[in-house]
């Protein structure tokens, strides 16, 4: 099948080295020239221009989005929306507020242009691993879409199947679902990054805790100098607490115990605000992700070691950086 793809940062250009491992033809275009031809010279077919790009994409078109959420992708739906035609196919796979989501689709649907909106979950991680895929827009458009994001997918693998789950069908098993109509596959993603900051910020706080398990501040009969990396590897095999975040904290502190080498400026990405806003909407108790969004606040401020363990997991799943000293 064949997939135009606007955004060739880090999860746009590993998402179009999947599907055309998997025989996908991409057409790519990138406000950097060098990364178009990067993908151009791994076998994509490049262009220059948003035009150029639109005429090389077969009817009905289908242009899958990976650009930053806000402004960027209002001006990129907007471009595309005076160049498709109708059935044409507009795909945001950012982070967009499925808000903006509802709207951009009754807008264009006026047009004739169908619109899909795909949380996805993998960061730098996907090319190999996959990625995971909460998706929302007309039912149809999914269905003709579905090679794409099955090749995109992470598939079954070896995660042992839930029980009773044999007698279900659907795509969940395959690491991508369809969550309903426009603007509830990012509604999904939305809550799936709130979630997030709240389990980042238990393994925060709770190495924090070991780190200061050597206090002076101790009685000294129950002082305990800790080997942190020790303790994060040891969990990842048969805890109860293990993850692929916690996979990523052991990385980090095999690599830097002391996490020297990270400020503890934590930056949020809207995900976590938008959840909270939600659960006011829904008149939802949301205390432990408000409490781990205020504290990614706080962050900047004045720093800690567990802000380090946070800043180390965003690096580590989405090759998020640290701003610059004084940023």
């Amino acid at each position: 099948m064949q997939l135009g793809m606007i955004g060739l940062g880090r999860m746009g250009a590993n998402m179009v080295r999947r599907l055309m491992r998997g025989g996908h033809e991409c057409v790519v275009f990138d406000l950097s020239s060098d990364n178009v031809k990067q993908l151009a010279g791994e076998g994509a077919t490049g262009s220059n221009s948003l035009e150029d790009f639109i005429a090389k994409l077969n009817t009905p078109r289908a242009v899958w989005i990976m650009v930053p959420a806000g402004d960027a992708t209002e001006e990129t739906v907007n471009d595309l929306a005076a160049h498709l035609d109708n059935g044409d196919i507009i795909i945001d796979g950012g982070n967009s507020y499925f808000k903006d989501d509802a709207r951009r689709s009754r807008s264009l649907k006026d047009k004739g242009i169908n619109y899909v909106d795909v949380g996805t979950s993998g960061g730098v991680w996907g090319l190999e691993r996959g990625y995971c895929m909460m998706i929302g827009g007309p039912k149809d458009t999914i269905v003709h879409l579905d090679p794409i994001f099955k090749t995109l997918a992470p598939g079954r693998g070896d995660i042992t199947r839930t029980p009773g789950r044999e007698a279900l069908s659907g795509t969940a098993e395959d690491g991508y679902i369809y969550c309903g109509p426009s603007g509830a596959g990012h509604f999904v993603k939305m809550v799936h990054n709130g979630i997030e900051y709240g389990l980042m910020q238990a393994y925060a706080e709770g190495f924090d805790i070991f780190r200061n398990a050597n206090s002076k501040e101790l009685p000294e009969e129950i002082r305990y100098d800790l080997n942190i990396a020790d303790i994060a590897e040891v969990w990842r095999r048969g805890s109860v607490v293990s993850s692929w975040l916690l996979d990523l904290t052991a990385m980090a502190l095999t690599e830097d115990p002391e996490l020297a080498s990270y400020s503890g400026f934590v930056q949020d990405s809207g995900e976590g605000r938008w959840t909270i806003q939600a659960a006011i909407e829904e008149a939802v108790p949301a205390e432990v992700l408000s409490a781990a969004l205020y504290t990614r606040f706080r962050s900047r401020q004045e720093h800690t070691f567990a802000e380090k363990i946070l800043s180390a997991m965003r690096k580590k799943f989405g090759g998020h950086l640290e701003p610059k000293s004084g940023a």
